[in-house]
Formats: C-alpha cells, structure tokens, sequence
C-alpha cells in the first residue's frame, strides 16, 4: 500500500503530472506576457500542452549515426526524473514538516543540478560540434550560478537557527516570521531569483541555446518524444523553482483558502519577474555571464549570509 501511495505522489500528485502541468500554464503565461510587451496577441492557453503532446506522439524521434543511445536517451528521461523528485519531495514535506529529514534541502539541491548535467551529457552525447558547444556553455554557466545560488539557500538555514531540515525552515518562519522580510533574507531572495533565472535557461542567460547562434545548442539533434520530454522538464522547472522560493523565503505553501490565494499571486510575482527580466536583457556571452556570478552577484550572497549571522 506505502508503495502504491509513493508511486501516486511521484507520477500523479504533487510529482509529475501535477508539476508539468502547472508549469505548462505558467510557461503559456512566459509567453503571453512576452507577446503582449512585443504588441502580439499570443497563444491559447492549450497551446503548451499540444506542442509537447505532438512532439510526445505524433513526431519522429531521429537519434544520430554512430551515438550511444543509452546516454543520448537516457539523459531527457534522467533530467525529468530530477526534477520530478525535487517537485515531489518539497510538495510533500511542505504539507507535512514532520516527513523531513535531515539534510533534506542539501538532497534537494543536488537534484536541482541533475537537469544542467544531463543536458550537458546529452549535448556532448550527439556528437554535434554546435551541440558540444552548447554543452560546453551550461557546463560553465552552471559553474557560474551554482556558487551564489548554494550561498543565497545558507541565509534561510541561517534564520531558522542553522536548520538544514526543510520542514524546520517552514516551522520556524511560521513562529519568527518570514525571511523575506529581512535584509538578509530580500538580498538573498534576489541573488536567488537571478540564479533561477539561468537555472531556466532564460534570456540572458540562454547562452547553452542560443537559437539565432548556435541554432539551439544542445537541443539541436533532439526530436520527437526526447524534445518532448526536455519540454516537460523545463515546465516541471519552471514550477519547482518558484516553489522552492515560496518555501524558503514566503514560509512554504499555505492550507487555509486566504494563504493559499496569497501563494499564487507570490507564484505569479515571482514568474512576472522572471517574464521581465528575460524580455529586458539580451543574451549575454558566457564570460560575462561568469563573471557577473562569480562578481557581484556572490559578493550579494555573501553580504546576505553575514547579515543573517549578525541577526538581521
């Protein structure tokens, strides 16, 4: 029975179907919102859910002579699974604090990193010089982001009195308050939406894709049901990552009708202002890129950090 009930958590609700599905919509919303700042109309809201159920099913999925089909398969299922767990894992705990575990949050941002790696495998696994230079992009800018963005998660564990439990964080913003409204907690909030948006792939930092240099990158030998699921794993993304935001800086996801009303429009401020920064910015190049994380952004992260130590 416990495994049936952790089968339906991952595959159906608050995993997988759940999370694409959220996250299908909040991308129709990426791109209404593009549309409109471009003075076009824009697509239905099902339009999401028919590009990827016509890659999943009705598209030819062409995988390129002489590859290793584990690794050029294998990668879009792996990345989804990642990002899966992550959906699962911070639904669950956030409705149940006592299902925490110790070390939790270190768990859950390690598999935040599995969507990067498996596109780097699969972008060196094509054997496509752009592909390979595409991969060779995210491997860098995911260096790039990744040092900020673990200093930015310390300033929670920080102000929950060094609590490295989910659970514990979302227990002790409902006591003490919610971090957001710290200085510490509003710097790092920041260094952390600006990670999440190159954790996304989002302008400017969809230097990995590229589409008008390097013909999308990484992407550019998948097809069909690989493409497909690359798709869901970018919508599951755009889900988790505002969540886990939610969680960590707003005090998780609220069961009462007026909290949880408040949850979205904190979902939909936190997504506006990824759609802004994405239609505001043009594409940077990888050394700028680095060099804006590993610059100013972790000089923020750790004035964050020191904050939240002195207390405030």
């Amino acid at each position: 029975m416990k495994a049936f009930e952790y089968l339906f958590q991952f595959l159906v609700f608050p995993g997988f179907l759940f999370s694409a599905a959220v996250g299908l919509l909040a991308g129709w919303v990426d791109r209404l919102l593009t549309a409109r700042v471009q003075w076009r109309k824009g697509p239905p809201w099902y339009q999401n859910f028919a590009d990827v159920i016509k890659l999943l099913f009705y598209k030819e999925t062409v995988i390129p002579a002489k590859v290793s089909k584990v690794i050029f398969l294998g990668m879009p299922l792996l990345a989804l699974a990642g990002a899966t767990l992550v959906s699962t894992a911070i639904l669950v705990i956030n409705a149940s604090p006592k299902a925490s575990f110790l070390g939790d949050l270190i768990v859950i941002v390690y598999l935040l990193m599995i969507p990067a790696i498996s596109l780097m495998l699969g972008g060196f696994a094509s054997r496509n010089p752009l592909a390979s230079l595409g991969a060779s992009r995210e491997m860098k800018l995911m260096l790039s982001y990744e040092l900020p963005f673990i200093i930015a998660v310390l300033v929670p564990v920080i102000k929950s009195g060094y609590a490295i439990k989910l659970g514990d964080i979302i227990m002790s913003q409902s006591v003490n308050g919610h971090i957001i409204g710290s200085a510490s907690g509003a710097i790092s909030f920041v260094v952390m939406l600006l990670c999440v948006q190159a954790k996304l792939g989002y302008a400017p930092f969809d230097i990995a894709e590229a589409e008008t240099e390097i013909m999308a990158g990484v992407y550019i030998e998948y097809s069909g049901k690989a493409l497909g699921i690359f798709k869901l794993v970018k919508a599951v993304m755009l889900f988790v990552l505002p969540v886990l935001m939610i969680i960590l800086y707003f005090g998780g996801i609220a069961s009462d009708a007026e909290g949880f009303v408040r949850n979205i429009f904190q979902y939909i401020l936190i997504l506006a202002l990824i759609v802004v920064i994405k239609n505001t910015n043009p594409r940077v190049r990888v050394d700028q890129a680095m060099g804006f994380f590993w610059g100013p952004v972790t000089v923020l992260a750790m004035i964050s950090v020191a904050l939240a130590y002195l207390g405030w």
